[in-house]
Parts: structure tokens; sequence; C-alpha cells
């Protein structure tokens, strides 16, 4: 199915005229959700013609402000709306206190219910066609990121099948469930007649420095979204914050064999013309890497 990645906040910490703080949106099928929500994410929602009120699931890294200030005004426009399907909030320790005293400090009363889940390490969400895992970083004491990951698509190859004589009907399916079957006397093994292909893998590196649990969790990703608050020529700033330097980045991505790295989260002394400067870094260690821009998007 097809996956659609919208960029509406690429800037770190502090927002520029450019750039607003950050927050990603992200379409398959039927669903949305929305990763990061960054002072301001609904005024660019409104720019992208992004519904607030069709969001399943809101996924926060860490609870600096810059990645959670926007969210509850989305719960204030939602509510004012007449929203009515709940809504899901995931992120680390904390979050469950940080969200309450949002709602708890704001003059209005939810239409809807808020749902708030915790995790640092583990798979949250999953149904039939995809699964999203959270897994630590190394920036705050509870920081996270996320794995999208779609489940592989399986198909009957019926050509096969009906080689050997087997006709549509109910040993179909269980070979596309994976089930061993006996035709004719002989077991047919499933992984001999199915097609399979590859589901598509996103990964969010949220804040964090260079991070081997990074890498392991983008393993083949097919796009890595990752920090580059800085160029490697102020390493020791982004050391000293648990920031990734851009060929950090690029550095991840190769260990990773990732497909495509986009980075985002620039720091706000790079204007957006500048920014070259961390792509030549990142391309240093990875060659196909771009960087995101507010209202980019990216489809899969």
């Amino acid at each position: 199915m097809r996956v659609e990645v919208v960029f509406l906040g690429t800037s770190s910490t502090i927002p520029t005229a450019e750039r607003n703080h950050s927050a990603i949106y992200l379409r398959y099928g039927a669903d949305r959700m929305l990763f990061d929500c960054g002072e301001g994410t609904q005024r660019q929602m409104t720019i992208a013609k992004l519904s607030a009120m069709k969001l399943k699931y809101i996924f926060i890294t860490h609870m600096d402000g810059d990645h959670f200030l926007g969210l509850p005004g989305i719960l204030q426009t939602c509510s004012m709306r007449e929203r009515e399907a709940p809504l899901e909030i995931f992120g680390p320790k904390g979050i469950k206190k940080h969200v309450k005293l949002a709602i708890d400090l704001s003059p209005f009363n939810l239409s809807f219910d808020v749902n708030i889940h915790e995790s640092d390490d583990r798979i949250i969400v999953e149904n039939e066609q995809y699964l999203i895992k959270t897994f630590p970083v190394i920036h705050r004491e509870h920081s996270v990121g996320y794995a999208f990951i779609e489940k592989d698509i399986i198909n009957i190859n019926e050509e096969k099948l009906k080689r050997i004589g087997i006709k549509p009907g109910p040993l179909y399916r269980k070979i596309k469930e994976g089930k061993e079957i006996e035709w004719q006397g002989k077991k047919i093994s499933p992984e001999d007649y199915i097609i399979r292909k590859k589901g598509i893998k996103i990964v969010y590196s949220g804040d964090t420095a260079y991070c081997e649990r990074v890498i392991k969790e983008s393993e083949n990703a097919d796009i890595l979204i990752h920090e580059a608050t800085f160029a490697q020529d102020i390493k020791q700033r982004a050391i000293e914050t648990k920031h990734s330097t851009a060929r950090d980045a690029g550095l991840v991505a190769r260990q990773a064999n990732v497909k495509q790295l986009v980075l985002t989260h620039f720091s706000s002394r790079y204007k957006n013309e500048e920014l070259h400067k961390l792509l030549n870094d990142a391309k240093k260690e990875f060659d196909n890497v771009i960087l995101a821009k507010d209202f980019m998007r990216i489809e899969i």
C-alpha cells in the first residue's frame, strides 16, 4: 500500500522564518499518524491541507518543547470541532503526566477520549497490515525513536499451483496463511507457492547522538529520517547536547544499509541556503541523502 510522509517542521529548538518545529505526518491507507508535534504544528497541517480530525495516533519522541508543545492546541481544536473518535498518544516514560497537565491547564473539556501510552522499547501498535516499534535513543533520560514496518504482502502463485492441479479454493487460503498442505500424497510447502513482497520500513530517529540502537532498528529500511542538528565542524557541540551531526547521520545510514536517508531537525544557526554544508557532510558517509524541508512530501 502507498505510504506518504509529509514533513511539517524541520527546525530544532528554535523555529525560524523558514522552518517550523519538528512534526512528521504519515498516511497509510485510511490511517493517519503524527510523529512529534512541535509548537505550530496544527497551523502547518492547515497549510498542507491535512486534517487533525483524522489523526488516529500521535507518537512523541521526548518531552522537549520543540517536539511536544503543539499537542495541546491540536487537542483543543479537535474538541472544538466535536471530535468523537478516541485519539491514541504514545511516548516515553513521563508523557502521561505531561499530557494530563496540558489538558488540566487548558480551559476546555475534551469531546473525545485521549488514551496515553508510555513505552521505551517494544511494539506499541500492530494490526494485519503494519506494526510500529519504539526504541530508546541517546538524548534525554527518556527519549525514543520509532519504526513503522509494513508487514510483507503475500500473494498466491496461482499459475504454479494450477500446474500441479490445485485450483482456487480452501487450499489457497491455507497456503497463504503459511500452512503446509497435502496434495496427491505429497506435502506441499507454502513458501514454494507464494509470492512475497517485502513491506515498507520507515525509521525516525527522534533526537539522538550517534546510536547503535538506531542502526539496529534501521537495518535495510526504505527510509531513515535522522536528525542532523549540526555540521561536522561543531561536532563538540553535538556531543555536549547529545545530538547528531549530519555526518553522524550518514554513518548510521551506511552501517544500517538503508535505501534513503532524509536529514531533518536543523539548528536555527543555519539558514536554508546554508544547509548544503550538512548535506555535503552526510554524503561523505552515504550517497543517497536528501534534506527535508517544511511541507516536503515523500511517497513510497
